[in-house]
């Protein structure tokens, strides 16, 4: 699985998408991890965790991060998000 996120939120969305992919709880998830259910809770929601806390929940779900440059969108990105100019 490959997404651009640009938020907190769109990454909690892709770590929870990643669980459900792999067909675990938030508990099971956490028991991977050495962390609480709590902090895969507010990781899910978007909300601030530690870096480290981070790559340990990605590690116990076999993924990882890469960072490049930002690009701008392309012309059919901008016309999905904001609609076809009038």
């Amino acid at each position: 699985m490959s997404v651009n996120l640009s938020s907190t939120g769109e990454l909690g969305l892709a770590v929870r998408s990643l669980r459900l992919g792999q067909n675990l709880t938030m508990q099971e998830l956490a028991a991977r991890s050495g962390h609480s259910r709590d902090l895969i809770h507010r990781l899910e929601s978007g909300r601030d965790v530690s870096s480290s806390s981070l790559f340990d929940v990605l590690q116990a779900l076999r993924a990882g991060l890469e960072i490049k440059s930002a690009e701008l969108p392309t012309l059919e990105e901008m016309r999905s998000r904001f609609g076809e100019p009038e």
